[in-house]
């Protein structure tokens, strides 16, 4: 527990470059919220890792030696499903992130995301909700709902209003506030105002992550 008696969030963190763990751990040490209690090098460390530690979470690298983060992620679940794991990517992996989140990850986020970004997806992830990195592509997003990857075991439709679908149906078409707003004669601050409020209900962060949810629950349908 921190000093104000909460739970500690346990964090373990894997990667093959050493610089970039240790500014990993002045990152999330940094929050009173969070505590490193392990690090690897590789794989078949990862897992040797939690399993002694049985962290909370873990932040991994995909592509290490020995053991990559994907077989890791997925050896580690099996393990353990209470353990929330993120990958670590760099731009350009998007097929690995889609292997790293059917492996058994519930988020991922760019190796060069903001010290904010890095401890709102530990937080994100630990309450066990799925956390997408902000600079997400909307191809990328709907290569993942494509994918076998569905945090979303139930639908939630029934909570949107009318003008709330219709902004979904928007946001997936890629329209910014000010377009979905000229065509549904609404005001841009409307707009913005409903966009919170539909990423509040789905419980995601991002406009990815809206996307995800939207088309895994039947509110937006991929033309092929």
């Amino acid at each position: 527990m921190n000093e104000s008696g909460a739970e500690m969030i346990r964090v373990v963190t894997a990667d093959d470059h050493s610089v970039f763990l240790y500014g990993l751990r002045m990152t999330l040490d940094a929050d009173q919220q969070i505590t490193v209690v392990g690090e690897a090098g590789d794989g078949r460390a990862l897992i040797a890792v939690a399993t002694a530690v049985k962290p909370d979470v873990i932040l991994t690298d995909i592509s290490m030696p020995d053991m990559d983060g994907i077989e890791a992620i997925s050896a580690i679940r099996q393990m353990d499903m209470n353990i929330r794991c993120i990958a670590l990517t760099t731009f350009g992996n998007d097929q690995l992130i889609i292997d790293a989140l059917e492996a058994g990850a519930i988020g991922y986020i760019n190796k060069n995301a903001g010290r904010e970004e890095i401890t709102e997806a530990v937080k994100t992830v630990y309450r066990h909700i799925p956390y997408y990195c902000k600079a997400t592509n909307l191809k990328l997003a709907r290569l993942i709902t494509r994918s076998t990857f569905n945090p979303y075991n139930i639908p939630h439709q029934q909570v949107f209003s009318e003008r709330e679908k219709q902004i979904i149906q928007l946001i997936c078409q890629e329209k910014t506030s000010e377009e979905i707003g000229k065509l549904l004669f609404l005001s841009k601050r409307t707009v913005e105002g409903c966009r919170l409020k539909i990423l509040d209900k789905m419980n995601v962060k991002t406009t990815a992550g809206l996307v995800i949810y939207a088309i895994k629950n039947g509110l937006y349908t991929l033309l092929e």
